[in-house]
């Protein structure tokens, strides 16, 4: 497809799926034409880079590594709910936000944390009819274990240099907008 030509509906640059053609639609022939630069599950480089940051993120650190070290069994609900606490107190309906969970659920995990001796519902200072989940001294250790297991990085990283590691640094930076500084 050239700049001039039109695709479908007569929207210039857009494949049959409205997204951007990419040049892998039928060539002149009716052969189905490829372009070189992606992969067969048609992601560009920055797609596949991207995809393989967004697994080592999902994955590490190993769900089974956060469970030895809490033993809270399954689920990374009542972690999620540790690590926003260790911020400070909240109240029910602002650690479901935070956790992405309803409310219901919300309170399950509070129920659980709580019989574990993990948190601790107090009246708020500012609302006496408010209620707030804070960690309990057990808790701030849990959440401090936690942090420690989450930060651990994959045994990847001690395979590269300084150098590697700090233009690593410098690219994940530049990606997520925060600019370091200039070489």
């Amino acid at each position: 497809m050239t700049p001039h030509s039109t695709g479908v509906d007569g929207m210039a640059g857009l494949d049959a799926a409205g997204g951007p053609d990419r040049g892998c639609g039928p060539a002149h022939d009716g052969r189905q034409k490829r372009d070189p630069t992606l992969n067969r599950d048609g992601l560009d480089q920055a797609g596949r880079v991207w995809v393989v940051m967004r697994e080592l993120a999902d994955n590490y650190p190993p769900k089974d590594a956060l469970r030895a070290a809490l033993n809270l069994g399954r689920g990374s609900g009542r972690v999620k709910a540790l690590l926003w606490l260790a911020e400070g107190p909240l109240s029910l309906s602002e650690l479901a936000d935070a956790v992405q969970v309803d409310a219901p659920y919300a309170t399950l995990i509070v129920d659980n944390l709580q019989d574990r001796g993990l948190v601790e519902r107090r009246t708020d200072p500012a609302d006496r009819r408010r209620k707030l989940v804070a960690l309990t001294p057990e808790g701030k250790l849990a959440a401090q274990r936690a942090l420690r297991v989450k930060r651990e990085p994959p045994p990847g990283f001690a395979g590269l240099s300084a150098a590697e590691l700090d233009t690593l640094e410098d690219l994940v930076q530049r990606i997520a907008g925060h600019p370091g500084p200039a070489v």
